[in-house]
């Protein structure tokens, strides 16, 4: 798709539509938050070298209108109510923290003059738990720290029908596994389970937590809201095949910590298909946060093979997402590639990964102009690379590498990234 687009008053912000005034588009999406003025956005044909023949000659803006999902307050405020809440701060300096391994940089394939971090030899040679979502403290605040000064990266992976979250603490090269469940009310009481997605891209922003979900859109979850089960009278570590409330005790797979879903922003029109079709709402393979854009931007796409029609990437304000009404998209375009695992942009700069099985995988670099996407430049890099997140204080973008016996999580110096 090429889009031609007349910038709005503030910078960063660009409109997303197909060939309409964003005034009609906004008359068509009855409560929809609302972006920055802007005068007129048209679609118009795409090249054959910017974009396959099998992609959309254009996209739907109602395809990817977000509303917020079911109300959790009721079972998140029950668990609060029994459980013993922790703050980021304190679980990086719990007791028990799993230490750093060393020696995956080789076989995980990692480029020379990258910073590494490997896990342990045990969640390095696992095959049941696969990492994939990367985020940090970078994309969350604007000082890059938390309150109490922790610096984490934080990695998520899934397992059968569970998900993991790994708070990193390069300071102490240390980390934690934090079990990610979905709460409800159950015979008047609050419980909770395991929840079976891909996770295939995290993004942390505020005290939120976002989660993509293929099928469905997105996950939030509350960093006020993690609780530390070893801490609770009403809590168990015990029993790693239990999950949930049993005999008036909550388990949560021996892990010590457990973090509920708050809520969810699921697609407002239409249902997200089996494969990528080109059309409708998102496949939510991976998701990144843009702090370079005004107004912060959530930004999204599609994990397509090269049989499928091409993948779509698309931005919704962050400052929306924080709201209870529909929110609707703020750019979009068809991706320059197939095969994307992971994107993330800044000053106007695209990094997309790029897997290919049993080989290393590829970094696309490009920018987005007038006329489509840049010349894109390719990079060998790791094994298996996923999500992608800029650390704006250490121009680093960081990915975890996702095959076991190869995986790493690493980062690579550029300036853009700032």
């Amino acid at each position: 798709m090429q889009r031609t687009v007349t910038r709005a008053r503030r910078p960063g912000v660009a409109a997303l539509a197909a060939g309409v005034p964003l005034a009609a588009l906004a008359a068509a999406v009855p409560g929809a938050a609302q972006a920055a003025p802007v005068t007129a956005v048209s679609v118009t044909a795409v090249s054959a070298a910017a974009v396959s023949a099998k992609a959309p000659a254009d996209l739907n803006p109602r395809d990817f209108v977000l509303r917020r999902g079911a109300d959790r307050s009721t079972p998140v405020r029950a668990l609060g109510g029994r459980l013993h809440r922790s703050g980021v701060d304190a679980l990086l300096h719990s007791s028990g923290q799993a230490r750093m391994g060393r020696g995956c940089a080789g076989r995980a394939g990692v480029p020379a003059h990258s910073l590494v971090y490997c896990f342990n030899r045990k969640d390095n040679a696992t095959g049941k738990w696969v990492p994939q979502g990367v985020t940090s403290v970078s994309d969350a605040a604007a000082g890059e720290r938390t309150a109490g000064g922790g610096r984490p990266i934080l990695v998520s992976w899934h397992n059968s029908g569970k998900v993991r979250l790994t708070f990193v603490n390069p300071a102490r090269r240390t980390y934690r596994h934090v079990l990610l469940v979905e709460p409800r009310m159950s015979g008047g009481r609050a419980t909770y389970s395991d929840i079976g997605i891909h996770a295939g891209g995290i993004a942390w922003y505020g005290d939120r937590l976002y989660v993509a979900d293929t099928r469905h859109g997105v996950r939030e979850f509350d960093m006020r809201h993690i609780y530390d089960l070893s801490k609770s009278g009403a809590g168990s570590t015990r029993h790693p095949g239990w999950v949930g409330l049993h005999h008036g005790k909550y388990y949560g797979h021996g892990f010590r910590y457990v973090m509920p879903q708050t809520s969810s922003w699921e697609f407002a029109h239409g249902k997200v298909g089996g494969k990528c079709r080109g059309t409708g709402p998102l496949r939510m393979s991976w998701i990144s946060v843009d702090r370079t854009a005004r107004p912060h931007v959530l930004t999204a796409g599609e994990y397509c093979r090269p049989n499928w029609p091409r993948g779509r990437v698309v931005t919704w304000r962050l400052e929306a997402l924080s709201g209870g009404g529909p929110v609707r998209p703020s750019w979009g375009a068809v991706l320059p590639a197939d095969k994307i695992q992971g994107a993330v942009r800044t000053n106007g700069r695209w990094w997309f990964t790029q897997s290919h099985r049993g080989k290393r995988g590829t970094l696309l670099t490009t920018r987005r102009t007038s006329r489509g996407w840049a010349q894109v430049k390719r990079r060998t890099i790791s094994y298996g690379p996923e999500d992608l997140s800029c650390y704006r204080g250490r121009h680093r973008v960081w990915t975890v590498a996702e095959h076991s016996h190869r995986r790493a999580l690493w980062a690579f110096r550029t300036r853009s990234c700032s």
